[in-house]
């Protein structure tokens, strides 16, 4: 992997992640732009314990542009945009409009791949690991700064959830404090082990490989199923065999499968509704352990998969139990969203 390391024209920073050495990338961005201005601020709920932030220059961020205004796409003669080289493997930046940025954290966007029509599923094995190595590389960096606490990558795909630019991409997080899910997850491991003795994510793993009903797919390294309690409709965990706390800790042969086992699960969800149905939309984020906080060694790093599509034009919306109070309510039993998972499997 060859990086690239850039400003844009208003300071912020390109990362170019190539596949071969000798590419070279020297484009200019040359576009009069003004220096970025945030207002993001963090303020904690006294109830809930958790953070918020606020943000209100996101109010003027790109929606929804034509697709020869996109400007996740390469920059040509005429039309600059994001990025300023004709083309790219793999490209990550600093958010225009961010949710966090300066002491309040940093937000990063991660472009696939310059053509504005594919997806992550469309990627060969070989980008789809240069972008498991981008991510990596973007934890490390980020694990750095004073002000993170946690990293999470992930990826929206579909007008369904809310994406605003129909380009492949995902996003970095850099968070200045550790989520409500994670710390949920650590107190749970944390109660496990003292119950147990044992890890609480290697025996989940366990639980399901021995019951078997929930296993979408089972490699030499991974490890996808639908979790017992599923919370969405269609979703997935894809767990290392040899558990990891983040993406950094990944040995190499992990590494390799991964971009086999991640591209078949992506195409398995577009082919979830059957044939004539629009892409599945859906949510990929990756769980990797924050970095100084308590019982981080008990972690284990994972990708959760879902879909907010119930059935065939249905929507699950997160209603009066699921908003209000946060119980939710799944109209898919999980072993049946597994079964639909493995028919639909590549032959």
């Amino acid at each position: 992997m060859k990086k690239t390391v850039t400003t844009l024209a208003d300071g912020r920073e390109l990362i170019y992640y190539d596949g071969r050495d000798d590419v070279v990338r020297d484009a200019v961005d040359r576009r009069p732009l003004d220096a970025v201005s945030t207002s993001s601020e963090i303020r904690r709920d006294p109830l809930l314990g958790d953070s918020v932030a606020i943000a209100s220059h996101r109010q003027g961020r790109t929606y929804h542009p034509p697709a020869d205004q996109c400007p996740l796409c390469p920059s040509r003669e005429g039309r600059a945009g994001e990025i300023p080289e004709a083309d790219y493997e793999v490209a990550v930046f600093e958010n225009r409009f961010p949710s966090l940025a300066g002491d309040s954290g940093r937000c990063e966007v991660v472009c696939f791949t310059s053509d504005h029509d594919a997806s992550f599923a469309d990627l060969t094995e070989e980008r789809a690991r240069l972008v498991l190595d981008a991510w990596t590389d973007r934890t490390a960096a980020l694990a750095g700064l004073p002000q993170v606490e946690q990293v999470f990558c992930f990826e929206n795909r579909g007008a369904e959830i809310g994406v605003t630019l129909g380009h492949p991409h995902g996003q970095i997080y850099g968070y200045p404090f550790v989520t409500p899910r994670t710390e949920l997850m650590l107190r749970s491991a944390a109660a496990h082990r003292a119950e147990s003795g044992r890890n609480l994510f290697e025996d989940v793993v366990a639980r399901e490989e021995a019951d078997g009903s929930r296993i979408v797919l089972a490699a030499e390294h991974w490890i996808a199923f639908v979790p017992y309690a599923a919370h969405w409709p269609y979703e997935v965990h894809l767990h290392p065999r040899r558990r990891a706390a983040d993406l950094r800790d990944l040995d190499e042969a992990a590494r390799t499968e991964f971009a086999q086992v991640y591209l078949e699960l992506l195409r398995r969800f577009d082919r979830i509704f059957g044939p004539g149905e629009p892409p599945t939309p859906y949510i990929s984020a990756w769980h990797q352990a924050p970095f100084g906080a308590p019982g981080r060694e008990e972690f284990g790093l994972h990708l959760e998969l879902f879909t907010v599509r119930r059935t065939s034009g249905k929507l699950k919306f997160l209603a009066g139990s699921e908003s209000g109070m946060s119980v939710f309510i799944n109209d898919v039993p999980p072993e049946t969203a597994a079964q639909r998972l493995r028919e639909v499997a590549s032959q």
